[in-house]
C-alpha cells in the first residue's frame, strides 16, 4: 500500500487496494483497432496470483537484479544504492498507459527541485525483441535525461518482472502481425537500500506520488 494510507481505516484500505489493483491491470491493457484474442485460463490464473500476492503485503516483493542499460552496460539494481527508485515495467509501442505515468514520473522528479536528484528513475522493457538499445535511449530520454532504461533476455525479464508481481503476455489481435503486450502497470518505490516500500497505480498525478515521495527525502540535502 501507498504510506499515505497508513491512517486509513481497514476497510477502505482494503478497498482501496482492491480497486488499484484491478485499475493497474485492466487499465493497463493496450488498445488497438482490432480486438484483442481471449486470456488463456493459465495467464488470468497468473495474473491473478499475482494481484494477490501484492495486495496481501504477506509476499516479498521485488530484490536484487542485473540488466544492460540503454548504453549496454550492465546495471543491477545495487548501482542505485543510496537514491530512491521510481522502477517502471512497459514498452516502449504502449500506446497509452505507459508514456503517461512515464510522464508523471518525470513531473515528479522536476517538482521537488534540487531534491528531485534523490531519485533515480528506471523503466525496464518488457518487449526486448523491438525494444533495441538505440529505442531504449530515445524513449527514455524523451521523458527525462536521468532515465536509465533496462532490457535483457525474454528470461531475465520475465524472472524480474515476477519477482515484482508483474503479470505480461504477447496478444496478437486477428488477422493483425502486430502483436501488442498486455501488463500490470505499477511504478514501484524503493527505498535507498532497493528495498520495495510501496507502489503507486497506473494513472497516479505527479502530485499525489510527491506527497509520499516527499516522506522519504533526506532534508537538506538536493
Amino acid at each position: 500500500m501507498l504510506a499515505g494510507l497508513r491512517d486509513w481505516s481497514m476497510p477502505a484500505v482494503v478497498a482501496a487496494a482492491v480497486i488499484a489493483v484491478a485499475a493497474a491491470f485492466f487499465f493497463s491493457r493496450d488498445r488497438g483497432p482490432a480486438p484483442k484474442l481471449p486470456p488463456e485460463e493459465g495467464s488470468r490464473a497468473e495474473a491473478t496470483r499475482f494481484m494477490s500476492e501484492l495486495m496481501s503485503g504477506k509476499v516479498p516483493v521485488g530484490g536484487s537484479f542485473t540488466l544492460s542499460d540503454q548504453h549496454g552496460n550492465k546495471r543491477s539494481l545495487a548501482d542505485f544504492r543510496g537514491k530512491i527508485v521510481l522502477l517502471y515495467f512497459g514498452y516502449t509501442f504502449c500506446p497509452d498507459v505507459c508514456p503517461t505515468d512515464m510522464l508523471a514520473m518525470a513531473q515528479l522528479i522536476d517538482s521537488l527541485g534540487a531534491a528531485g536528484s534523490q531519485l533515480q528513475p528506471v523503466f525496464v522493457t518488457l518487449d526486448p525483441q523491438r525494444d533495441t538499445r538505440e529505442m531504449l535511449g530515445r524513449y527514455a530520454a524523451s521523458f527525462h535525461p536521468r532515465f536509465v532504461a533496462l532490457s535483457g533476455t525474454d528470461d531475465e525479464i520475465r524472472t524480474v518482472a515476477s519477482a515484482y508481481k508483474i503479470f505480461f503476455e504477447k496478444v496478437q489481435p486477428p488477422g493483425s502481425k502486430v502483436y501488442l503486450i498486455d501488463h500490470m502497470a505499477f511504478i514501484f518505490l524503493l527505498n535507498r537500500e532497493g528495498k520495495y516500500i510501496g507502489s503507486f497505480p497506473p494513472g497516479t498525478a505527479a502530485v499525489r506520488m510527491a506527497e509520499v515521495v516527499r516522506e522519504h527525502l533526506l532534508p537538506g540535502i538536493p
